[in-house]
């Protein structure tokens, strides 16, 4: 529960105590003329200012008549308070929001290579929460502006979303489509990510995309529509069943590794033209001295894997290393491989 509405709670209860002291006065100073009903309905009716007249032989009973006096005032403090407070709640929740969406759109706007995520659902949830993990830089996008205030309040306030829909060409731009780097589509209806596919690789033809399929004959299309790759919950919900009965400690092993409270992931690094790295062999390199990494296979610039590459073996430009370690790691050995020659 948020400050300003326990604040309107508060006031609402002054208000309740103030009407329910009135009417117990108006009852305990008419020396038991007036019943418990109608002094309620008397002490809510001059709390409320919406008219006025006195109870019969109210002028018969002094204290009763000066009580009353005191309610009137006690009363409109009651009712301004109230009405100041559900105003100002009001108002800041609209200021609010404003204000933040508009730090918000700052900050997308000054995105560069991040990732645009269309949908934040079931499927949605978990890729926000790995890419949060990873700490690449994302924008959200869906129709479910609550379930996107929700997703933000658990990250902090920090998760980054356009409230629209994904397949629509505005909406993408919001997003920052022009600058990202990629794209993941995530929404729960093939069709939905078809659009999605489709409308961002239209935009911005150099993206990577990476759809979701929920139905596996769907793949075809979707990477026809323009998706380097489809990922197909059912089909890895399958071999993830075999994999818990067949290989538990591996699946528990990977499991364990990719949690979000984790740090070890693992990660792809680029050798990139230029580098002191280009030509030299992996022996000759201090990734395991420096960063403690453990280089599990290779991609070359022609797409071979190299699997448990030899220590002899030479780096090319374009190589990709494929490593496991914690992510500190990973960026200090970025850091390493884009070090210029000299």
């Amino acid at each position: 529960m948020n400050l300003s509405f326990r604040r309107v709670l508060r006031a609402l209860l002054v208000l309740f105590l103030v009407i329910h002291l009135g009417a117990f006065g108006i009852w305990l100073f008419g020396g038991g003329e007036y019943g418990l009903l109608e002094s309620i309905y008397f002490a809510i009716y001059t709390v409320a200012t919406v008219g006025y007249a006195e109870l019969p032989h109210l002028d018969q009973h002094g204290f009763a008549r000066m009580f009353n006096g005191a309610l009137i005032i006690a009363g409109i403090g009651a009712i301004a308070y109230f009405q100041s407070t559900l105003t100002a709640m009001l108002v800041e929740g609209v200021i609010g929001r404003v204000w933040r969406r508009g730090r918000m759109k700052n900050k997308i706007e000054g995105l560069r290579e991040h990732y645009v995520v269309a949908g934040c659902g079931r499927t949605g949830k978990y890729v926000v929460e790995e890419l949060t993990a990873v700490g690449r830089g994302f924008v959200v996008v869906d129709k479910d502006e609550a379930l996107l205030e929700r997703m933000s309040a658990e990250l902090g306030g920090k998760l980054l979303f356009i409230v629209g829909d994904a397949t629509e060409d505005h909406t993408l731009q919001e997003a920052g489509i022009s600058r990202a780097s990629g794209v993941i589509a995530a929404l729960s209806d093939d069709r939905d990510n078809l659009f999605v596919t489709l409308t961002a690789r239209t935009l911005n033809p150099d993206l990577r995309i990476v759809s979701k399929a929920v139905e596996i004959e769907n793949e075809g299309k979707l990477l026809r529509a323009g998706a380097d790759t489809t990922v197909s919950p059912n089909r890895i919900g399958g071999h993830r069943l075999v994999s818990e009965l067949v290989r538990p400690r591996v699946t528990a092993f990977l499991d364990q590794m990719l949690r979000v409270t984790e740090n070890l992931r693992f990660e792809e690094v680029t050798v990139p033209e230029g580098s002191p790295w280009v030509g030299r062999s992996l022996r000759s390199v201090p990734i395991r001295d420096r960063t403690n990494l453990l280089v599990v296979a290779l991609h070359e610039p022609d797409g071979s894997y190299v699997y448990n590459p030899s220590p002899d073996r030479p780096l090319a430009a374009g190589t990709q290393l494929i490593v496991m370690g914690e992510l500190d790691s990973v960026q200090k050995l970025r850091a390493m491989v884009d070090a210029p020659r000299g």
